[in-house]
């Protein structure tokens, strides 16, 4: 009996195929058995397919003498962790050299960024964390890359606006959707059992002044994604400066500036937020214990009097101050 296999199976056979460690082989798999038809023809494949999911699963952690060392695993830093995709001389290196403190490798020859490179980037009063990658092209990516990309808070597609921005664009998307990391209609934010899968991505283009006639136009024009679109110059600096904040805005965060009781407001260290957390969450996330204990708060901000007591389930904004009081 045929198997009828449809195009979602043979992508995520493709993603299988191309994993490198078995974190992304486990998502995989899964994805392969949740997308392939369920009928007597592919009684043995999803059989198979089980097997191979409990082999990796059930996997011991291998221990020797020397030990392994992820290039690719990144530890989180500042309010986000937002890493850069593109081909060879896009221009990401340049971005992260300007922006942050990172000692990248900008050259004119390609494939000059051999691992990631993180750098610190400010924005007021945060710091976000920009990662410098190896380049992707249709037929090669950096074993482990794609590890980096699964675990980070937001995607940069970067595309040279002064080259070929179909081909460019189309090595990235085919690289993010062959594993997942798009979210769409298809692709969630995370899988039923809480794996992370797609990523919120925008594009930042580069060399802005050197630019073809309505190239960013045409890019947008061939992407079928609702993405951000931000033209830079690491050359003149256009953009440079709006690029942080639009960063910050797409991470979906917000400061809030703790008040001791009876003191000063701290202005200098605020805490950052997901966009939509409540004064509990921001409780919780200071002191779990002590959160239990929390009598009442003050907010001065925004849509508020200054000093007015809050609920707990009082949505936070951006730039809010708060004062808790505990029993």
């Amino acid at each position: 009996m045929p198997a009828n296999l449809t195009p979602e199976y043979y992508k995520a056979e493709q993603w299988f195929r191309s994993a490198t460690v078995n974190e992304e082989k486990i998502l995989a798999l899964e994805q392969m058995l949740r997308v392939i038809p369920k009928h007597k023809g592919t009684d043995h494949m999803r059989a198979d397919l089980r097997r191979k999911l409990s082999k990796l699963k059930e996997a011991p952690t291998k221990k020797s003498g020397a030990k392994h060392v992820d290039i690719f695993h990144i530890p989180r830093s500042g309010s986000g962790q937002v890493v850069l995709l593109g081909t060879p001389n896009c221009g990401k290196s340049s971005i992260v050299a300007t922006l942050t403190n990172a000692k990248v490798n900008v050259a004119e020859f390609p494939f000059a960024t051999g691992g990631p490179v993180p750098g610190m980037m400010e924005f007021e009063d945060v710091q976000i964390q920009l990662i410098d990658m190896p380049p992707v092209t249709a037929d090669y990516c950096a074993p482990g890359q794609v590890g980096t990309y699964r675990h980070c808070d937001l995607i940069a597609i970067v595309i040279d606006l002064s080259a070929e921005i179909v081909e460019q664009l189309h090595s990235c998307l085919d690289f993010l959707q062959s594993r997942n990391l798009l979210i769409d209609q298809k692709v969630n934010a995370v899988d039923s059992n809480g794996n992370a899968l797609g990523k919120r991505t925008f594009c930042i283009c580069t060399k802005s002044d050197m630019a073809k006639a309505n190239a960013l136009e045409r890019l947008k024009s061939s992407c079928g994604y609702p993405f951000e679109f931000v033209e830079v110059s690491a050359k003149t600096g256009d953009g440079l400066d709006e690029l942080p904040g639009k960063i910050f805005g797409l991470l979906g965060m917000i400061r809030i500036y703790a008040k001791p009781p009876g003191k000063p407001v701290d202005m200098k260290e605020p805490f950052t937020m997901p966009a939509g957390s409540t004064v509990m969450d921001l409780a919780q996330a200071i002191h779990r214990e002590l959160a239990k204990k929390l009598k009442f708060a003050r907010i001065w901000g925004t849509g508020v009097y200054d000093g007015q007591n809050a609920q707990r389930h009082h949505i936070l904004n951006d730039k809010d101050i708060i004062e808790f009081h505990f029993s």
